[in-house]
């Protein structure tokens, strides 16, 4: 039995990454900052913890709050968006609100959890987007989640050199029928998470600081 740790597990992808690791006999251990998410997680089976990655107070409580663990799978997830294009500056609120969740959190988290990622031979993931891929720039809406995602890719990227027993990677979920994504969306969020599953379950040293999409494939430019 692996033991998985899903950081920002409350609702729409990370909620259902719990729901399929339990179903698959995983220890999980999941994060959620309000009762309410905390109370659907257990109610998976997930154990949980009270993080709030946009406040760095709460996230500094993470180091011994897993103390002693290996962690197999370290999968963060949590993420803001702001849809705003390019011809309106964002606002210091907006633009606190997204790096603080999208990028802040995770530089936070990587240092605590990647000693355990490490002692595990595991893996650490970022949920991140194409949106984020600075060689595949389509359009200028939701201009500050791009550029959140972009800095995401690069932070986790970097962060591989220091952690050489563990593999650190990017992963795009697809358009998924999440609050974010709209239902619109092509992907469903069972079948978004059963490709990122299976793209965890096949990252290999080839793949560390790589940025891979829930179907399997690889980009080499971003």
């Amino acid at each position: 039995m692996s033991t998985v740790l899903v950081i920002g597990a409350s609702r729409g992808i990370g909620l259902e990454m719990v729901s399929q690791y339990r179903e698959a006999g995983e220890r999980v251990i999941a994060t959620a900052r309000d009762d309410a998410g905390l109370a659907r997680l257990a109610v998976l089976g997930a154990e949980t913890l009270r993080v709030d990655v946009a406040d760095p107070s709460s996230v500094s409580a993470l180091a011994w709050q897993l103390d002693g663990e290996k962690i197999d799978i370290a999968l963060y997830v949590a993420g803001v968006m702001d849809r705003g294009g390019a011809t309106t500056p964002p606002t210091q609120q907006a633009f606190d609100a997204v790096m603080h969740a999208n990028v802040l959190g995770a530089m936070q988290v990587i240092p605590q959890v990647m000693p355990m990622v490490e002692a595990a031979g595991g893996v650490f993931a970022a949920v991140s987007s194409a949106m984020g891929l600075i060689d595949d720039v389509s359009a200028s809406n939701a201009w500050l989640y791009r550029v959140s995602k972009a800095a995401l890719n690069m932070a986790v990227s970097s962060a591989r050199f220091d952690y050489p027993q563990a593999r650190l990677v990017v992963l795009h979920p697809g358009w998924v029928q999440t609050d974010m994504g709209g239902g619109a969306a092509p992907l469903t969020v069972a079948d978004s998470a059963r490709g990122l599953r299976t793209v965890l379950a096949s990252v290999s040293p080839d793949d560390n600081g790589r940025f891979i999409h829930h179907d399997g494939r690889r980009s080499d430019h971003w």
